[in-house]
């Protein structure tokens, strides 16, 4: 199975960006919709975004539509978060993992496959 691997954590003021990346070692990441996940100390696991494998379909949670930008470079294997106007509550641990499609729609609740290591995202002043 796909093992995605994160990166691009890190600590930001609030308004600030990021961008994260998500990668596989075995370069079978386009093969699969990848959704992105994040949990907050103390509370549960929640999708944010996801991506279709050709790229052409994405969806966000509420909480981040017009703030967070979701993309992928098949040729390099990665799919991005691309974080913008950061908000305290946007701390959190940041995962991403293959997701389910329904009716050619990718899914942000429906997460499947390994999960990887995370990387922190932490915004403060």
């Amino acid at each position: 199975q796909l093992q995605p691997v994160e990166s691009g954590g890190g600590l930001v003021q609030p308004g600030g960006s990021l961008r994260l990346s998500c990668a596989d070692s075995e370069f079978r990441l386009p093969y699969y919709a990848i959704g992105w996940f994040r949990q907050a100390p103390g509370k549960e696991r929640e999708g944010v975004s996801c991506i279709s494998s050709n790229g052409d379909i994405t969806k966000y949670a509420d909480s981040v539509k017009g703030r967070f930008t979701i993309s992928r470079d098949n040729a390099k294997n990665t799919v991005y978060l691309q974080m913008d106007s950061l908000k305290p509550e946007d701390t959190a641990v940041y995962y991403c993992v293959v997701v389910k499609t329904v009716q050619a729609m990718c899914t942000i609740t429906l997460p499947e496959g390994n999960w990887g290591q995370g990387t922190q995202v932490t915004v403060s002043s």
